[in-house]
């Protein structure tokens, strides 16, 4: 059985304040649509607990405004409300009960994950007046564990804030990794197994309309300035692919692997980047996103940037080609480790490594080192964007990656797509206000935590 889920912000919760109970603080009412939402309420049905089947948009007000059944996961009844309300409610707001009616008439969609028993109960109410808080999400791609030691920004974070010691990825390859972050759902409910084909990729994500089910639409939705920066999914092409619903800010790169001769499409408008130092993609979108951070002051806002780095061909920023001169791969006991008689046969099928081999692991370890030090670097400006708008106090700094990478472990050479530690086991270190310092949780997390975390912060005041 799996252990009970726990979220970011669950877990945090007596600093974090997460907001599922928010009538208290939202004062009287008195539209047609606000008396609709009030009867849900008084009903029981609650904000953000649409994965217990008592959600107040999906399981209550939608059904009413639509004048259909209730989801079969809907766990109680709806209230009695008169037809004439419903009609000047839809005369005042078209849109009401719709995931893209105005935050404020509308109540907040959340995307439901598929399986409503695994969730820990609602967070506790906000107290009234308090600013719903900002997102800085950053995800690497392909970072494995073995490279936070190279990183003194993100080990600041773990000073300040909290790391999550157990978080794994549902699925060690990007796409279905990324599907279920942006969604909150496993790759089975997903249907993403695969970066390529009908059941993977870009493609299958938008084929099978996850673009308006991901925390971003669901915080847009709520009044916040959404920005993706750098990768989104693979096969997302930039001169033929639309910018997707949810995103107010769009930097958004194709095969941006090898940091340089790019292209990007920033808010439906291509741009072609070279092979000028200033060109390298890491320090790119770390300037779009200080950029959008500062337009950003007075208004919520969350901002997903998504490194390509450190990834294959592993490029580092010319600045940082000479660095970590000598350093090899760690040699754990899993490197280059002969199988047990027990292991599946492709495993038992693999020869030891060969210095070749050996001598190939340890420069692109070099190189995956060197490249994530412009993350690092980014990680501070974002926080200096940040400070500059005076929004410190209200920000949470996410830092994770999409799956992990092993090099040599088992004998395997560098790759992912297992099921070992090196592949599933990916950073989750996370700072904010009320965050406690220097805490680690030993609780189990998974990579569908975020997207219900992100968009309960979103409506938290």
């Amino acid at each position: 059985m799996r252990p009970r889920r726990v979220e970011v912000g669950a877990i945090c919760a007596t600093a974090i304040l997460l907001g599922a109970n928010l009538a208290a603080a939202q004062g009287p009412r008195q539209g047609p649509c606000e008396q609709i939402t009030a009867a849900c309420e008084q009903a029981g049905f609650e904000r953000g607990a649409a994965r217990a089947g008592n959600g107040i948009l999906i399981d209550c007000v939608r059904p009413i405004m639509q004048g259909g059944p209730q989801p079969r996961r809907a766990t109680k009844p709806l209230p009695q409300v008169g037809p004439e309300l419903v009609t000047a409610c839809r005369a005042s707001n078209p849109n009401f009960g719709q995931s893209n009616a105005p935050p404020s008439q509308a109540a907040p969609q959340q995307p439901p994950p598929p399986d409503p028993k695994l969730t820990l109960g609602p967070a506790p109410a906000v107290p009234a007046g308090t600013k719903r808080p900002n997102i800085v999400f950053v995800l690497a791609d392909d970072f494995a564990m073995n490279l936070v030691q190279f990183m003194p920004q993100v080990r600041q974070m773990q000073k300040d804030g909290v790391t999550f010691a157990n978080y794994f990825v549902t699925d060690s390859l990007c796409c279905p990794s990324r599907s279920s972050i942006f969604t909150g759902r496993y790759p089975h409910n997903t249907g993403i197994y695969r970066n390529v084909g009908p059941d993977g990729g870009y493609l299958g994500f938008l084929k099978r309309g996850h673009e308006r089910v991901t925390f971003a639409a669901a915080l847009e939705a709520a009044g916040y300035r959404t920005a993706m920066l750098g990768k989104y999914l693979n096969g997302y092409q930039p001169k033929t692919h639309a910018v997707p619903p949810g995103w107010s800010e769009w930097d958004v790169a194709g095969n941006g692997y090898g940091e340089f001769n790019y292209d990007l499409n920033q808010n439906a408008t291509i741009n072609r980047y070279g092979r000028t130092p200033a060109d390298y993609l890491t320090d790119v979108v770390s300037a779009a996103a200080v950029r959008f951070i500062k337009q950003s002051a007075g208004t919520p806002f969350m901002v997903e940037v998504a490194t390509f780095a450190p990834h294959a061909p592993y490029t580092p920023a010319p600045r940082d080609a000479d660095a970590f001169p000598g350093l090899t791969a760690p040699r754990t006991p899993a490197f280059n480790a002969a199988p047990n008689a027990d292991d599946p046969p492709w495993l038992r099928a693999l020869a030891a490594l060969s210095p070749a081999d050996t001598a190939a692991i340890d420069r692109d370890f070099r190189k995956r080192a060197q490249s994530v030090l412009a993350i690092d670097v980014m990680i501070g400006q974002l926080q200096a964007a940040v400070a500059a708008i005076g929004a410190t106090d209200n920000t949470y700094f996410v830092f994770s990656s999409d799956n992990g990478y092993h090099m040599g472990e088992h004998r395997m050479m560098p790759g992912k797509m297992t099921a070992f530690g090196t592949d599933i086991h990916v950073p989750l270190i996370v700072t904010g206000p009320g965050v406690p310092a220097g805490r680690t949780i030993d609780e189990i997390v998974e990579n569908i935590d975020l997207c219900p975390t992100f968009t309960e912060l979103g409506f938290a005041a």
